[in-house]
């Protein structure tokens, strides 16, 4: 063997102990980006990459707040909500499989989303199926629990206009109520100017027109 060979095979495996170390560090870098409890970026993690989600053109911000969560916890306990949460987390990281966005757990029972939209109608489909997959029953412990979803959107442009995430979010979140008050299901803001606020959260939740769809 070969000086040059033998100091290529001595390095070998310190080579791969340096790749082992990065891939390990990676590991523990993401794990402080997720979620614990749904394996969703948390909120910090969402809003840093949201920037570069918004570069495609058309997209749509989503905010999503689950229905009966808070009568689910009271009547089964806090482990059947953490049970909602994690499968919550496994049917939103299904859908992104399909629809490639950008989803986050806002905090509570709120979560957030980005897509790209083609189209209208792309839109539409995106939010039956979320909502489809949102209102199939859970079990636990026995029970067959019955959570659902109130989903609101607002589409954006970035070709046309510059995207603010904060008020992209506050317009969903406006969009998203409107969906509750009604009885759950999803709404679109068809709004171009950010509802009013006080102290950064919607005033009397206004501002969203509510003759949208369910």
């Amino acid at each position: 063997m070969s000086q040059a060979m033998a100091a290529v095979a001595a390095a070998l495996p310190l080579a791969a102990g340096w790749s082992v170390h990065g891939l390990r560090l990676h590991h523990r870098i993401e794990a402080t980006r997720r979620d614990p409890l749904t394996g969703l970026l948390n909120r910090d993690a969402f809003t840093a990459r949201a920037d570069r989600a918004l570069t495609h053109g058309r997209s749509a911000v989503y905010v999503l707040d689950l229905d009966r969560f808070k009568e689910i916890n009271d009547t089964h306990g806090h482990a059947a909500g953490d049970a909602v949460l994690h499968v919550v987390g496994q049917r939103l990281t299904a859908w992104g499989q399909i629809n490639g966005p950008l989803i986050g757990r806002l905090g509570g029972d709120e979560f957030a989303a980005i897509t790209v939209m083609r189209s209208r109608a792309d839109l539409l489909w995106m939010l039956g199926e979320l909502l489809r997959s949102l209102r199939e029953p859970i079990e636990f412990d026995g029970h067959r629990l019955n959570v659902g979803a109130s989903i609101g959107a607002v589409a954006i442009d970035t070709r046309a206009e510059t995207a603010d995430l904060s008020a992209l979010l506050r317009r969903a979140d406006e969009a998203m109520y409107a969906a509750k008050q009604n009885g759950g299901g999803w709404h679109i803001a068809e709004d171009t100017a950010p509802a009013a606020t006080v102290n950064g959260r919607r005033a009397g939740r206004r501002g969203t027109h509510l003759g949208g769809a369910k």
